[in-house]
């Protein structure tokens, strides 16, 4: 269903791929990403459609992800990328049209911005109904609960005391938990201008908006959601509930932070961090904060950062690729970018070059050094790639990791072998003095 709703977009965003090549051609220089009169034109003739299907595909595509617009540029988004072989890359682009329904069909230009703003705030109450009644609602009903809801977020502002109706469904309760963006757009009038406008128009374009991105059917004076559109409330319902019960309490932590946090929990209940973190932040700002945590000088969160950054999933992937040339971060970023090819997590190792392997043993080393005990970093010897510790020792010296020095002095001080230990010792002082 989300793939045929999003069809036409994916077909003008495939031909602006092909034809114009996006970030080059592909939008006008007004810094909104909207198509030239002539790109639509052309894109008109190729497709055997309209320029107002043209621009209306075009806009969808933007919302959904299909497009992703810099400046005056856009390029294809991942998810178009993702588009013919990853069925959740779809799923994503019509959920991220359905947050979105609001700027897919015009608001009404004759009524307030604020009374619009307060509309939108109260709409998920009025979704989550349409979840529960499961199956067509009186549009009198819904406007009904549309002014009760507006009346509660103005009474709210004001900071009345106010006794809240009772609630219909859970969402209700986690959306009053979360964080409120009902405040007045800048520029807006004073909230007491909007209390006069009628709601019942206003609620009229909402449910044409959410039909117009098949989120619900609208029509005899009822709307009933639609399978997707039901399933999009309990995604949403799903990721407040998740933020809201952050189990190691994490959540408003920035990432490094929340990565330390992290260190100890086992990977089942890190994991579940991860994806509480996630949750209450947008998936850019996530990802960069995540990588940011990566460069850092602790190998520990740099390997709990791609973690993480696998909880993310193929949205993370343009920003992973981006980094696999820095070479603190290249061999994390090879094996994460494998892993997402569909390699066995297993076999991943093998797209990694001996001297990337190496490094990698040898950041992974500082990480065990730093924060685990010694039999962990004796056991660590078995991971490299190397057949003998004659030639780990020679290839480690030969890396460059800045932290050699201090991995050996830990492996040689571990090391219950007195031979071995010498010989780790000195190759820890020939690498200290640069000899060889």
């Amino acid at each position: 269903m989300a793939r045929s709703g999003l069809a036409a977009a994916a077909r003008v965003a495939h031909w602006a791929d092909a034809a114009l090549r996006p970030g080059r051609d592909g939008a006008s220089p007004d810094g909104k990403g909207a198509l030239s009169d002539a790109t639509a034109e052309r894109a008109a003739r190729d497709l055997g459609l309209t320029v107002a299907q043209v621009r209306a595909d075009w806009d969808t595509a933007r919302l959904a992800g299909l497009v992703e617009v810099h400046g005056d540029s856009a390029r294809p988004g991942w998810r178009l990328r993702a588009w013919d072989r990853d069925d959740s890359a779809v799923l994503r682009g019509w959920v991220a049209l359905f947050d979105a329904w609001s700027l897919a069909h015009p608001e009404p230009e004759q009524h307030a911005h604020g009374a619009v703003s307060d509309v939108v705030s109260a709409l998920p109450q009025v979704l989550s109904f349409l979840q529960l009644s499961a199956g067509p609602v009186p549009v009198e009903q819904l406007l009904d609960l549309l002014e009760q809801r507006v009346t509660e977020l103005r009474t709210e502002r004001c900071e009345i005391p106010y006794v809240p109706p009772v609630a219909h469904h859970p969402y209700e309760e986690a959306l009053r938990a979360a964080p409120s963006d009902s405040e007045p757009l800048p520029g807006a009038p004073p909230a007491e201008d909007t209390e006069d406008t009628p709601l019942a128009p206003l609620l009229d374009w909402a449910l044409h908006a959410l039909a117009s991105v098949g989120a619900l059917t609208y029509g005899d004076g009822q709307a009933t959601l639609t399978p997707l559109g039901s399933w999009a409330v309990w995604v949403k319902l799903e990721q407040i509930c998740v933020a809201a019960q952050s189990p190691a309490g994490n959540i408003e932590q920035a990432a490094e932070d929340m990565l330390r946090g992290c260190a100890q929990l086992r990977p089942n209940a890190a994991r579940d961090e991860y994806r509480a973190w996630l949750a209450a932040r947008p998936v850019g700002s996530a990802v960069t904060e995540l990588l940011g945590a990566a460069r850092g000088d602790d190998a520990l969160l740099r390997g709990l950062a791609f973690e993480a950054l696998r909880v993310v999933g193929a949205p993370a992937e343009p920003d992973v690729r981006a980094v696999a040339d820095e070479p603190t971060l290249r061999p994390y970023a090879l094996l994460w970018l494998a892993e997402h090819d569909g390699i066995d997590p297993e076999d991943a190792h093998e797209v990694l070059t001996r001297e990337e392997a190496t490094w990698l043993w040898v950041d992974t080393a500082a990480a065990v050094a730093d924060h685990g005990e010694a039999p962990m970093l004796v056991r660590h010897l078995e991971s490299a790639v190397q057949p003998t510790v004659p030639m780990l020792l020679d290839e480690v010296r030969a890396v460059g990791h800045p932290r050699t020095v201090q991995v050996l002095v830990a492996l040689a001080a571990a090391h219950p072998d007195p031979a071995l230990a010498k010989a780790v010792r000195r190759a820890a002082f020939q690498v200290h003095t640069g000899g060889s």
